[in-house]
């Protein structure tokens, strides 16, 4: 198959090319066109060209357009799913639950609006607040769930009479590229524009004076340089950032039942989740129960090419995180006990075995940064302050889980956590109308609901009084 760019409505190749390597065998898949500064540029003035006769248009109708764009990728999303396996390495399954979950998040979307608020009405006076599109977004999109993130972004700003210029991961772009396939049919030229970098353009993007809004999800290092970029001409920017959640295990649940949630909430997607439990702690009683389940479902995990019945567990995604993990692994043998795993698998492609790693300190490298990857560190405690403080003690804010039978108990601790998002008894319970936002380094603004629609608008105020 072969792939274009979206620019301006039509699809373009380019003399320069970007190959997409499939994680799960280290193997070129594909080569896709790649852009240069001067189709960046193209990109930026045809939504500059389009956005005043997209933001003229009503409410009813950007939100049918939306219907559009989830009803074709319905109608593909075989295709999309296993695109999406082959060029990020997750299983299939998950791969198709990341499709439908892009097409829920552009359904609910269509169904929001934002009408006038009226604030104040009194007398002869009255205030009302009006929200208006901002103008050209530029949506910059991590690898991980790069057709779901996408989404988050681009429903919104589409809703609201927002353009876009969408810059993909360089090691995925392939599903957003057949996703211009489908915008290409359904919108009008320019709203929407996709270009492909080996990571060298987004900094044209996030400085170009046309871009009203950078709306960015990445690492926490990344997402500072698109704010200082933003800075120049003070543009919008919604950031959602790195975490490092902490998961708190309370006496009253059952060991198995704990170390089955931990696991899950650890392993997904091979760890690499933002909002992925990345640091566990378990009551001193129930310590060395947990850490034996944990470490009896890593030996049993299912760790293979995605494409495979019953895999589990696909490769990292790409040989730079591939590294980063080894380098992480070689710390935590130095740092803690490594009960499961601790290597990447002697085989083709980024294969890192499910990692358990107990008796480690709080200071450890493998404790204190974001894995972003199949390692669980396990931590034991004795006093719930303590542990809470413990958990708060990071720069990172992005979500956290409690895990208890008392409910009433689990949601005040929840309620000391310092973070965007905390779940009890349930892990990435992410929902499209529900708002998702970070706190400390994990992000600015934020993303879903109605707050995360609002991102994408300028709020203006009009106040009135009677000449009389």
């Amino acid at each position: 198959m072969s792939y274009q760019m979206l620019i301006d409505g039509n699809m373009v190749s380019t003399e320069f090319w970007l190959d997409v390597v499939n994680p799960a065998t280290g193997e070129i898949l594909a080569r896709c066109p790649r852009a240069d500064a001067a189709i960046v540029e193209q990109a930026v003035a045809a939504a500059s060209r389009a956005y005043p006769e997209w933001s003229r248009r009503s409410y009813d109708e950007r939100s049918a357009k939306l219907r559009q764009l989830a009803d074709l990728i319905e109608e593909r999303a075989d295709q999309f799913a296993r695109l999406l396996t082959e060029e990020q390495g997750k299983p299939l399954e998950q791969a198709a639950f990341e499709i439908a979950g892009a097409i829920y998040v552009l359904r609910t979307f269509a169904e929001m609006r934002l009408p006038p608020e009226t604030l104040r009405a009194d007398g002869n006076s009255q205030v009302v607040e009006y929200r208006g599109p901002l103008g050209v977004v530029a949506a910059i999109t991590p690898w991980n769930f790069p057709v779901l993130l996408l989404m988050n972004k681009l429903a919104p700003a589409l809703l609201t009479g927002n353009t876009l210029v969408v810059k993909p991961a360089p090691t995925t772009p392939l599903t957003t590229l057949l996703f211009g396939e489908v915008c290409a049919d359904v919108l009008p030229a320019g709203v929407v524009n996709i270009v492909v970098d080996a990571n060298e353009l987004g900094g044209i993007l996030t400085s170009h004076p046309s871009i009203a809004k950078v709306a960015f999800t990445g690492s926490t290092a990344t997402g500072k340089k698109v704010m200082a970029a933003a800075a120049e001409s003070v543009k919008r920017v919604t950031l959602e950032l790195g975490g490092n959640d902490g998961a708190i295990v309370l006496d009253d649940v059952d060991t198995a039942s704990a170390a089955k949630h931990l696991f899950d909430g650890a392993m997904l997607n091979a760890g690499q989740i933002c909002v992925a439990i990345k640091r566990a702690y378990v009551p001193s009683s129930m310590y060395d129960a947990v850490c034996e389940e944990l470490a009896r479902l890593a030996n049993a995990a299912v760790v293979d090419n995605g494409m495979h019945q019953g895999v589990q567990i696909g490769p990292v995604q790409n040989a730079a995180q591939f590294a980063k993990l080894k380098d992480f692994l070689a710390d935590a043998a130095e740092h803690g006990t490594i009960i499961a795993g601790g290597h990447a698998l002697d085989r083709p492609g980024y294969f890192i075995a499910p990692t358990i790693v107990r008796d480690v300190s709080d200071d450890a490298r493998i404790v204190r940064e974001e894995q972003f990857g199949p390692i669980l560190p396990v931590l034991a405690y004795d006093d719930i302050d303590e542990v809470i403080a413990r958990v708060n003690d990071s720069d990172y804010g992005l979500a956290g889980t409690v895990w208890g039978k008392d409910l009433d108990r689990a949601n005040a601790i929840a309620s000391r956590i310092e973070a965007g998002t905390i779940w009890v008894n349930q892990h990435l319970a992410i929902d499209a109308t529900i708002p998702f936002r970070g706190a400390k380094q994990s992000g600015l603004g934020g993303e879903l609901g109605i707050e995360g629609l609002k991102e994408y608008t300028q709020a203006r105020i009009v106040n009135s009084v009677s000449l009389d």
